[in-house]
């Protein structure tokens, strides 16, 4: 099985700012993966075409379930509030999402909550300024059949340092009962080493710099399991592509011999 992870940047290049969603198509067409974890997804944005990204990424994968969650309504860096549960189908709203070539037997929403800091931040990689951290979220999917991975979840944390600790701990407890193997992938805006050393019960499959996508130095995109001993990794690679600041990283797993 074929996992990644990857944050869009709403599909905007790094190198001349455009959002082309032939380009994104063609990103994640070339990522190959049976499941997929997005991060900074727009849906019903002007400034990505007012697609809706998640399920254009599921159309590139040729994914049969896939599914979006909102983090906010409205635009980042703009005006915008927290997304309620309601809010699943409002436009404009900005997210996470998850798409699978395998079917989904059950997603779940799981609010993690926010910063009440203004923290500095490029807005579009470009502008800097005080901002209001955005509400987090992460969307579960527990994978019908009886495949090497039973739950997998995408996530993007704070950029707020300590608070990201804090909700990665939030979803974890919140994944107590998930079916295993779960595998939670996702930028989490923590170094390299950090999320395994706050984990003890999980693994890391990947240890590859993704940040920034055209010479990394640092790891934020991460893929864990628990338990630890469930998955045997075949081939992990942080990968360019022509949209993003970020690599997208992906990671073959198989069950152990």
């Amino acid at each position: 099985m074929r996992l990644a992870t990857f944050n869009l940047l709403h599909g905007r290049s790094p190198a001349d700012g455009v959002v082309d969603p032939d380009r994104l198509v063609a990103a994640v067409a070339s990522l190959d993966a049976d499941v997929l974890a997005l991060q900074e997804v727009d849906r019903g944005q002007d400034r990505s075409g007012r697609v809706d990204q998640t399920a254009v990424a599921a159309h590139a994968l040729g994914a049969v379930d896939a599914r979006f969650v909102p983090a906010l309504v409205g635009t980042p860096g703009e005006r915008w509030r927290a997304a309620e549960v309601g809010d699943a189908d409002a436009e404009p709203t900005y997210g996470v999402g998850l798409a699978s070539r395998l079917p989904v037997a059950r997603w779940r929403r799981i609010p993690l909550g926010t910063s009440p800091a203004r923290l500095p931040l490029l807005i579009d990689a470009r502008r800097p300024a005080l901002v209001r951290d955005e509400p987090r979220v992460a969307v579960a999917a527990e994978l019908a059949g009886d495949g090497p991975v039973g739950t997998v979840v995408a996530t993007h944390l704070s950029f707020a340092p300590g608070v990201n600790v804090v909700q990665l701990l939030r979803l974890v407890r919140a994944l107590r009962d998930a079916r295993p193997p779960v595998v939670l992938l996702g930028d989490l805006n923590l170094p390299g080493p950090v999320p395994r050393a706050v984990l003890a019960d999980w693994r890391s499959l990947v240890r590859e710099p993704t940040f920034p996508t055209e010479d990394p130095r640092i790891q934020l995109d991460h893929v864990l399991v628990r338990p630890a001993t469930a998955l045997d990794v075949v081939t992990a690679v942080a990968v360019p592509t022509t949209v993003s600041d970020h690599r997208a990283l992906v990671v073959e797993v198989r069950e152990p011999r």
